[in-house]
């Protein structure tokens, strides 16, 4: 069965509840959450996100809990040169895999990190100590952290895949390390995910191995093959297109992985350029037909959006 879904808000007083009804509104039976803004620390308790409410929904609905990936904040930067701002991090990342946890979800997705001026082999070794911490601290969950390999833009940890390898070949935890495939980040990275997916998926896993693929983010993208730029396009709008972007999300190979989107909001039409929305109804529909909405993309690229992917 086709695992599909995009990113989905979890705020308010309906927090994940509200993120499921989202999720179905967009006709998604997968869905991706972070457990707040992605920018910033504040946290509701666990007892106020509504995880018992999103539950039952999820079983009426048929959404497994193994479809649902969380999304730890961008700024958690294991490799962060300063000693104290690396402790908060690996702090804030326990409390993330414990949240992680009490939601059900099987996946914690996770930029790998930043070296900023230090060398990647210093920063290499710095994440996989923080990740060691982080699941010694989280020892008896069953929740993996999901390394997302990255486009290669400043300082990225997770560029080439043999990056990501490093990092989990010196941790000492390594069963509770997964990986999360960006469709974007990986083409701006150099590889060539639109006309030769099979052969990048078997250089995966040569150097990491298939079984740590945990998740897939579907994204075209706004720059050429190896521009190391990670900006995300609308699907069918970038350099990786619709076709090869279809024929990932249907092969039978990775039947078992969820699939989310984090492609660009839209605008409805010319009067409503503020006015910024979702593109997941449209764009999962396309992907389960396998047909390209000539009609959905034409409006984006009459009216495009103000907020950047």
């Amino acid at each position: 069965m086709l695992k599909l879904g995009s990113h989905v808000s979890m705020k308010g007083a309906d927090m994940l509840a509200g993120s499921v009804e989202e999720a179905l509104s967009y006709g998604a039976n997968a869905f991706m959450v972070y457990t707040g803004a992605p920018q910033n620390t504040q946290r509701k308790p666990i007892d106020k996100l509504r995880i018992e409410e999103a539950h039952q929904r999820m079983r009426a609905a048929g959404i497994a809990l193994e479809d649902v990936v969380i999304h730890a904040p961008y700024i958690i930067n294991l490799a962060n040169a300063d000693e104290q701002k690396r402790s908060f991090a690996v702090e804030f990342l326990i409390e993330e895999v414990r949240r992680s946890a009490a939601i059900g979800a099987q996946d914690i997705v996770l930029h790998p990190g930043n070296h900023l001026d230090d060398s990647l082999d210093t920063a290499v070794e710095r994440i996989a100590r923080g990740l060691d911490e982080v699941l010694a601290a989280t020892e008896g969950l069953t929740v993996r952290i999901a390394l997302e390999t990255m486009s290669g833009k400043g300082t990225e940890v997770g560029r080439r895949f043999e990056e990501i390898a490093a990092v989990i070949a010196r941790t000492e935890r390594k069963e509770r390390l997964s990986v999360c495939f960006d469709t974007c980040h990986t083409h701006d990275a150099g590889y060539d995910v639109k006309d030769d997916f099979p052969g990048v998926m078997r250089a995966f896993d040569r150097v990491i191995g298939l079984e740590r693929l945990a998740v897939f983010h579907i994204n075209d993208s706004k720059n050429p093959r190896g521009a190391n730029k990670d900006r995300h396009e609308n699907l069918g709008l970038g350099h990786i297109g619709f076709s090869a972007l279809s024929a990932i999300v249907h092969d039978e190979k990775y039947a078992h992985i969820p699939k989310i989107l984090e492609t660009p909001y839209v605008t409805a039409d010319a009067d409503a350029k503020k006015r910024i929305h979702p593109p997941y109804k449209e764009e999962i529909a396309m992907l389960k037909e396998r047909r390209f909405d000539e009609n959905f993309i034409a409006r984006i690229r009459e009216n495009p959006s103000p907020k950047k992917g």
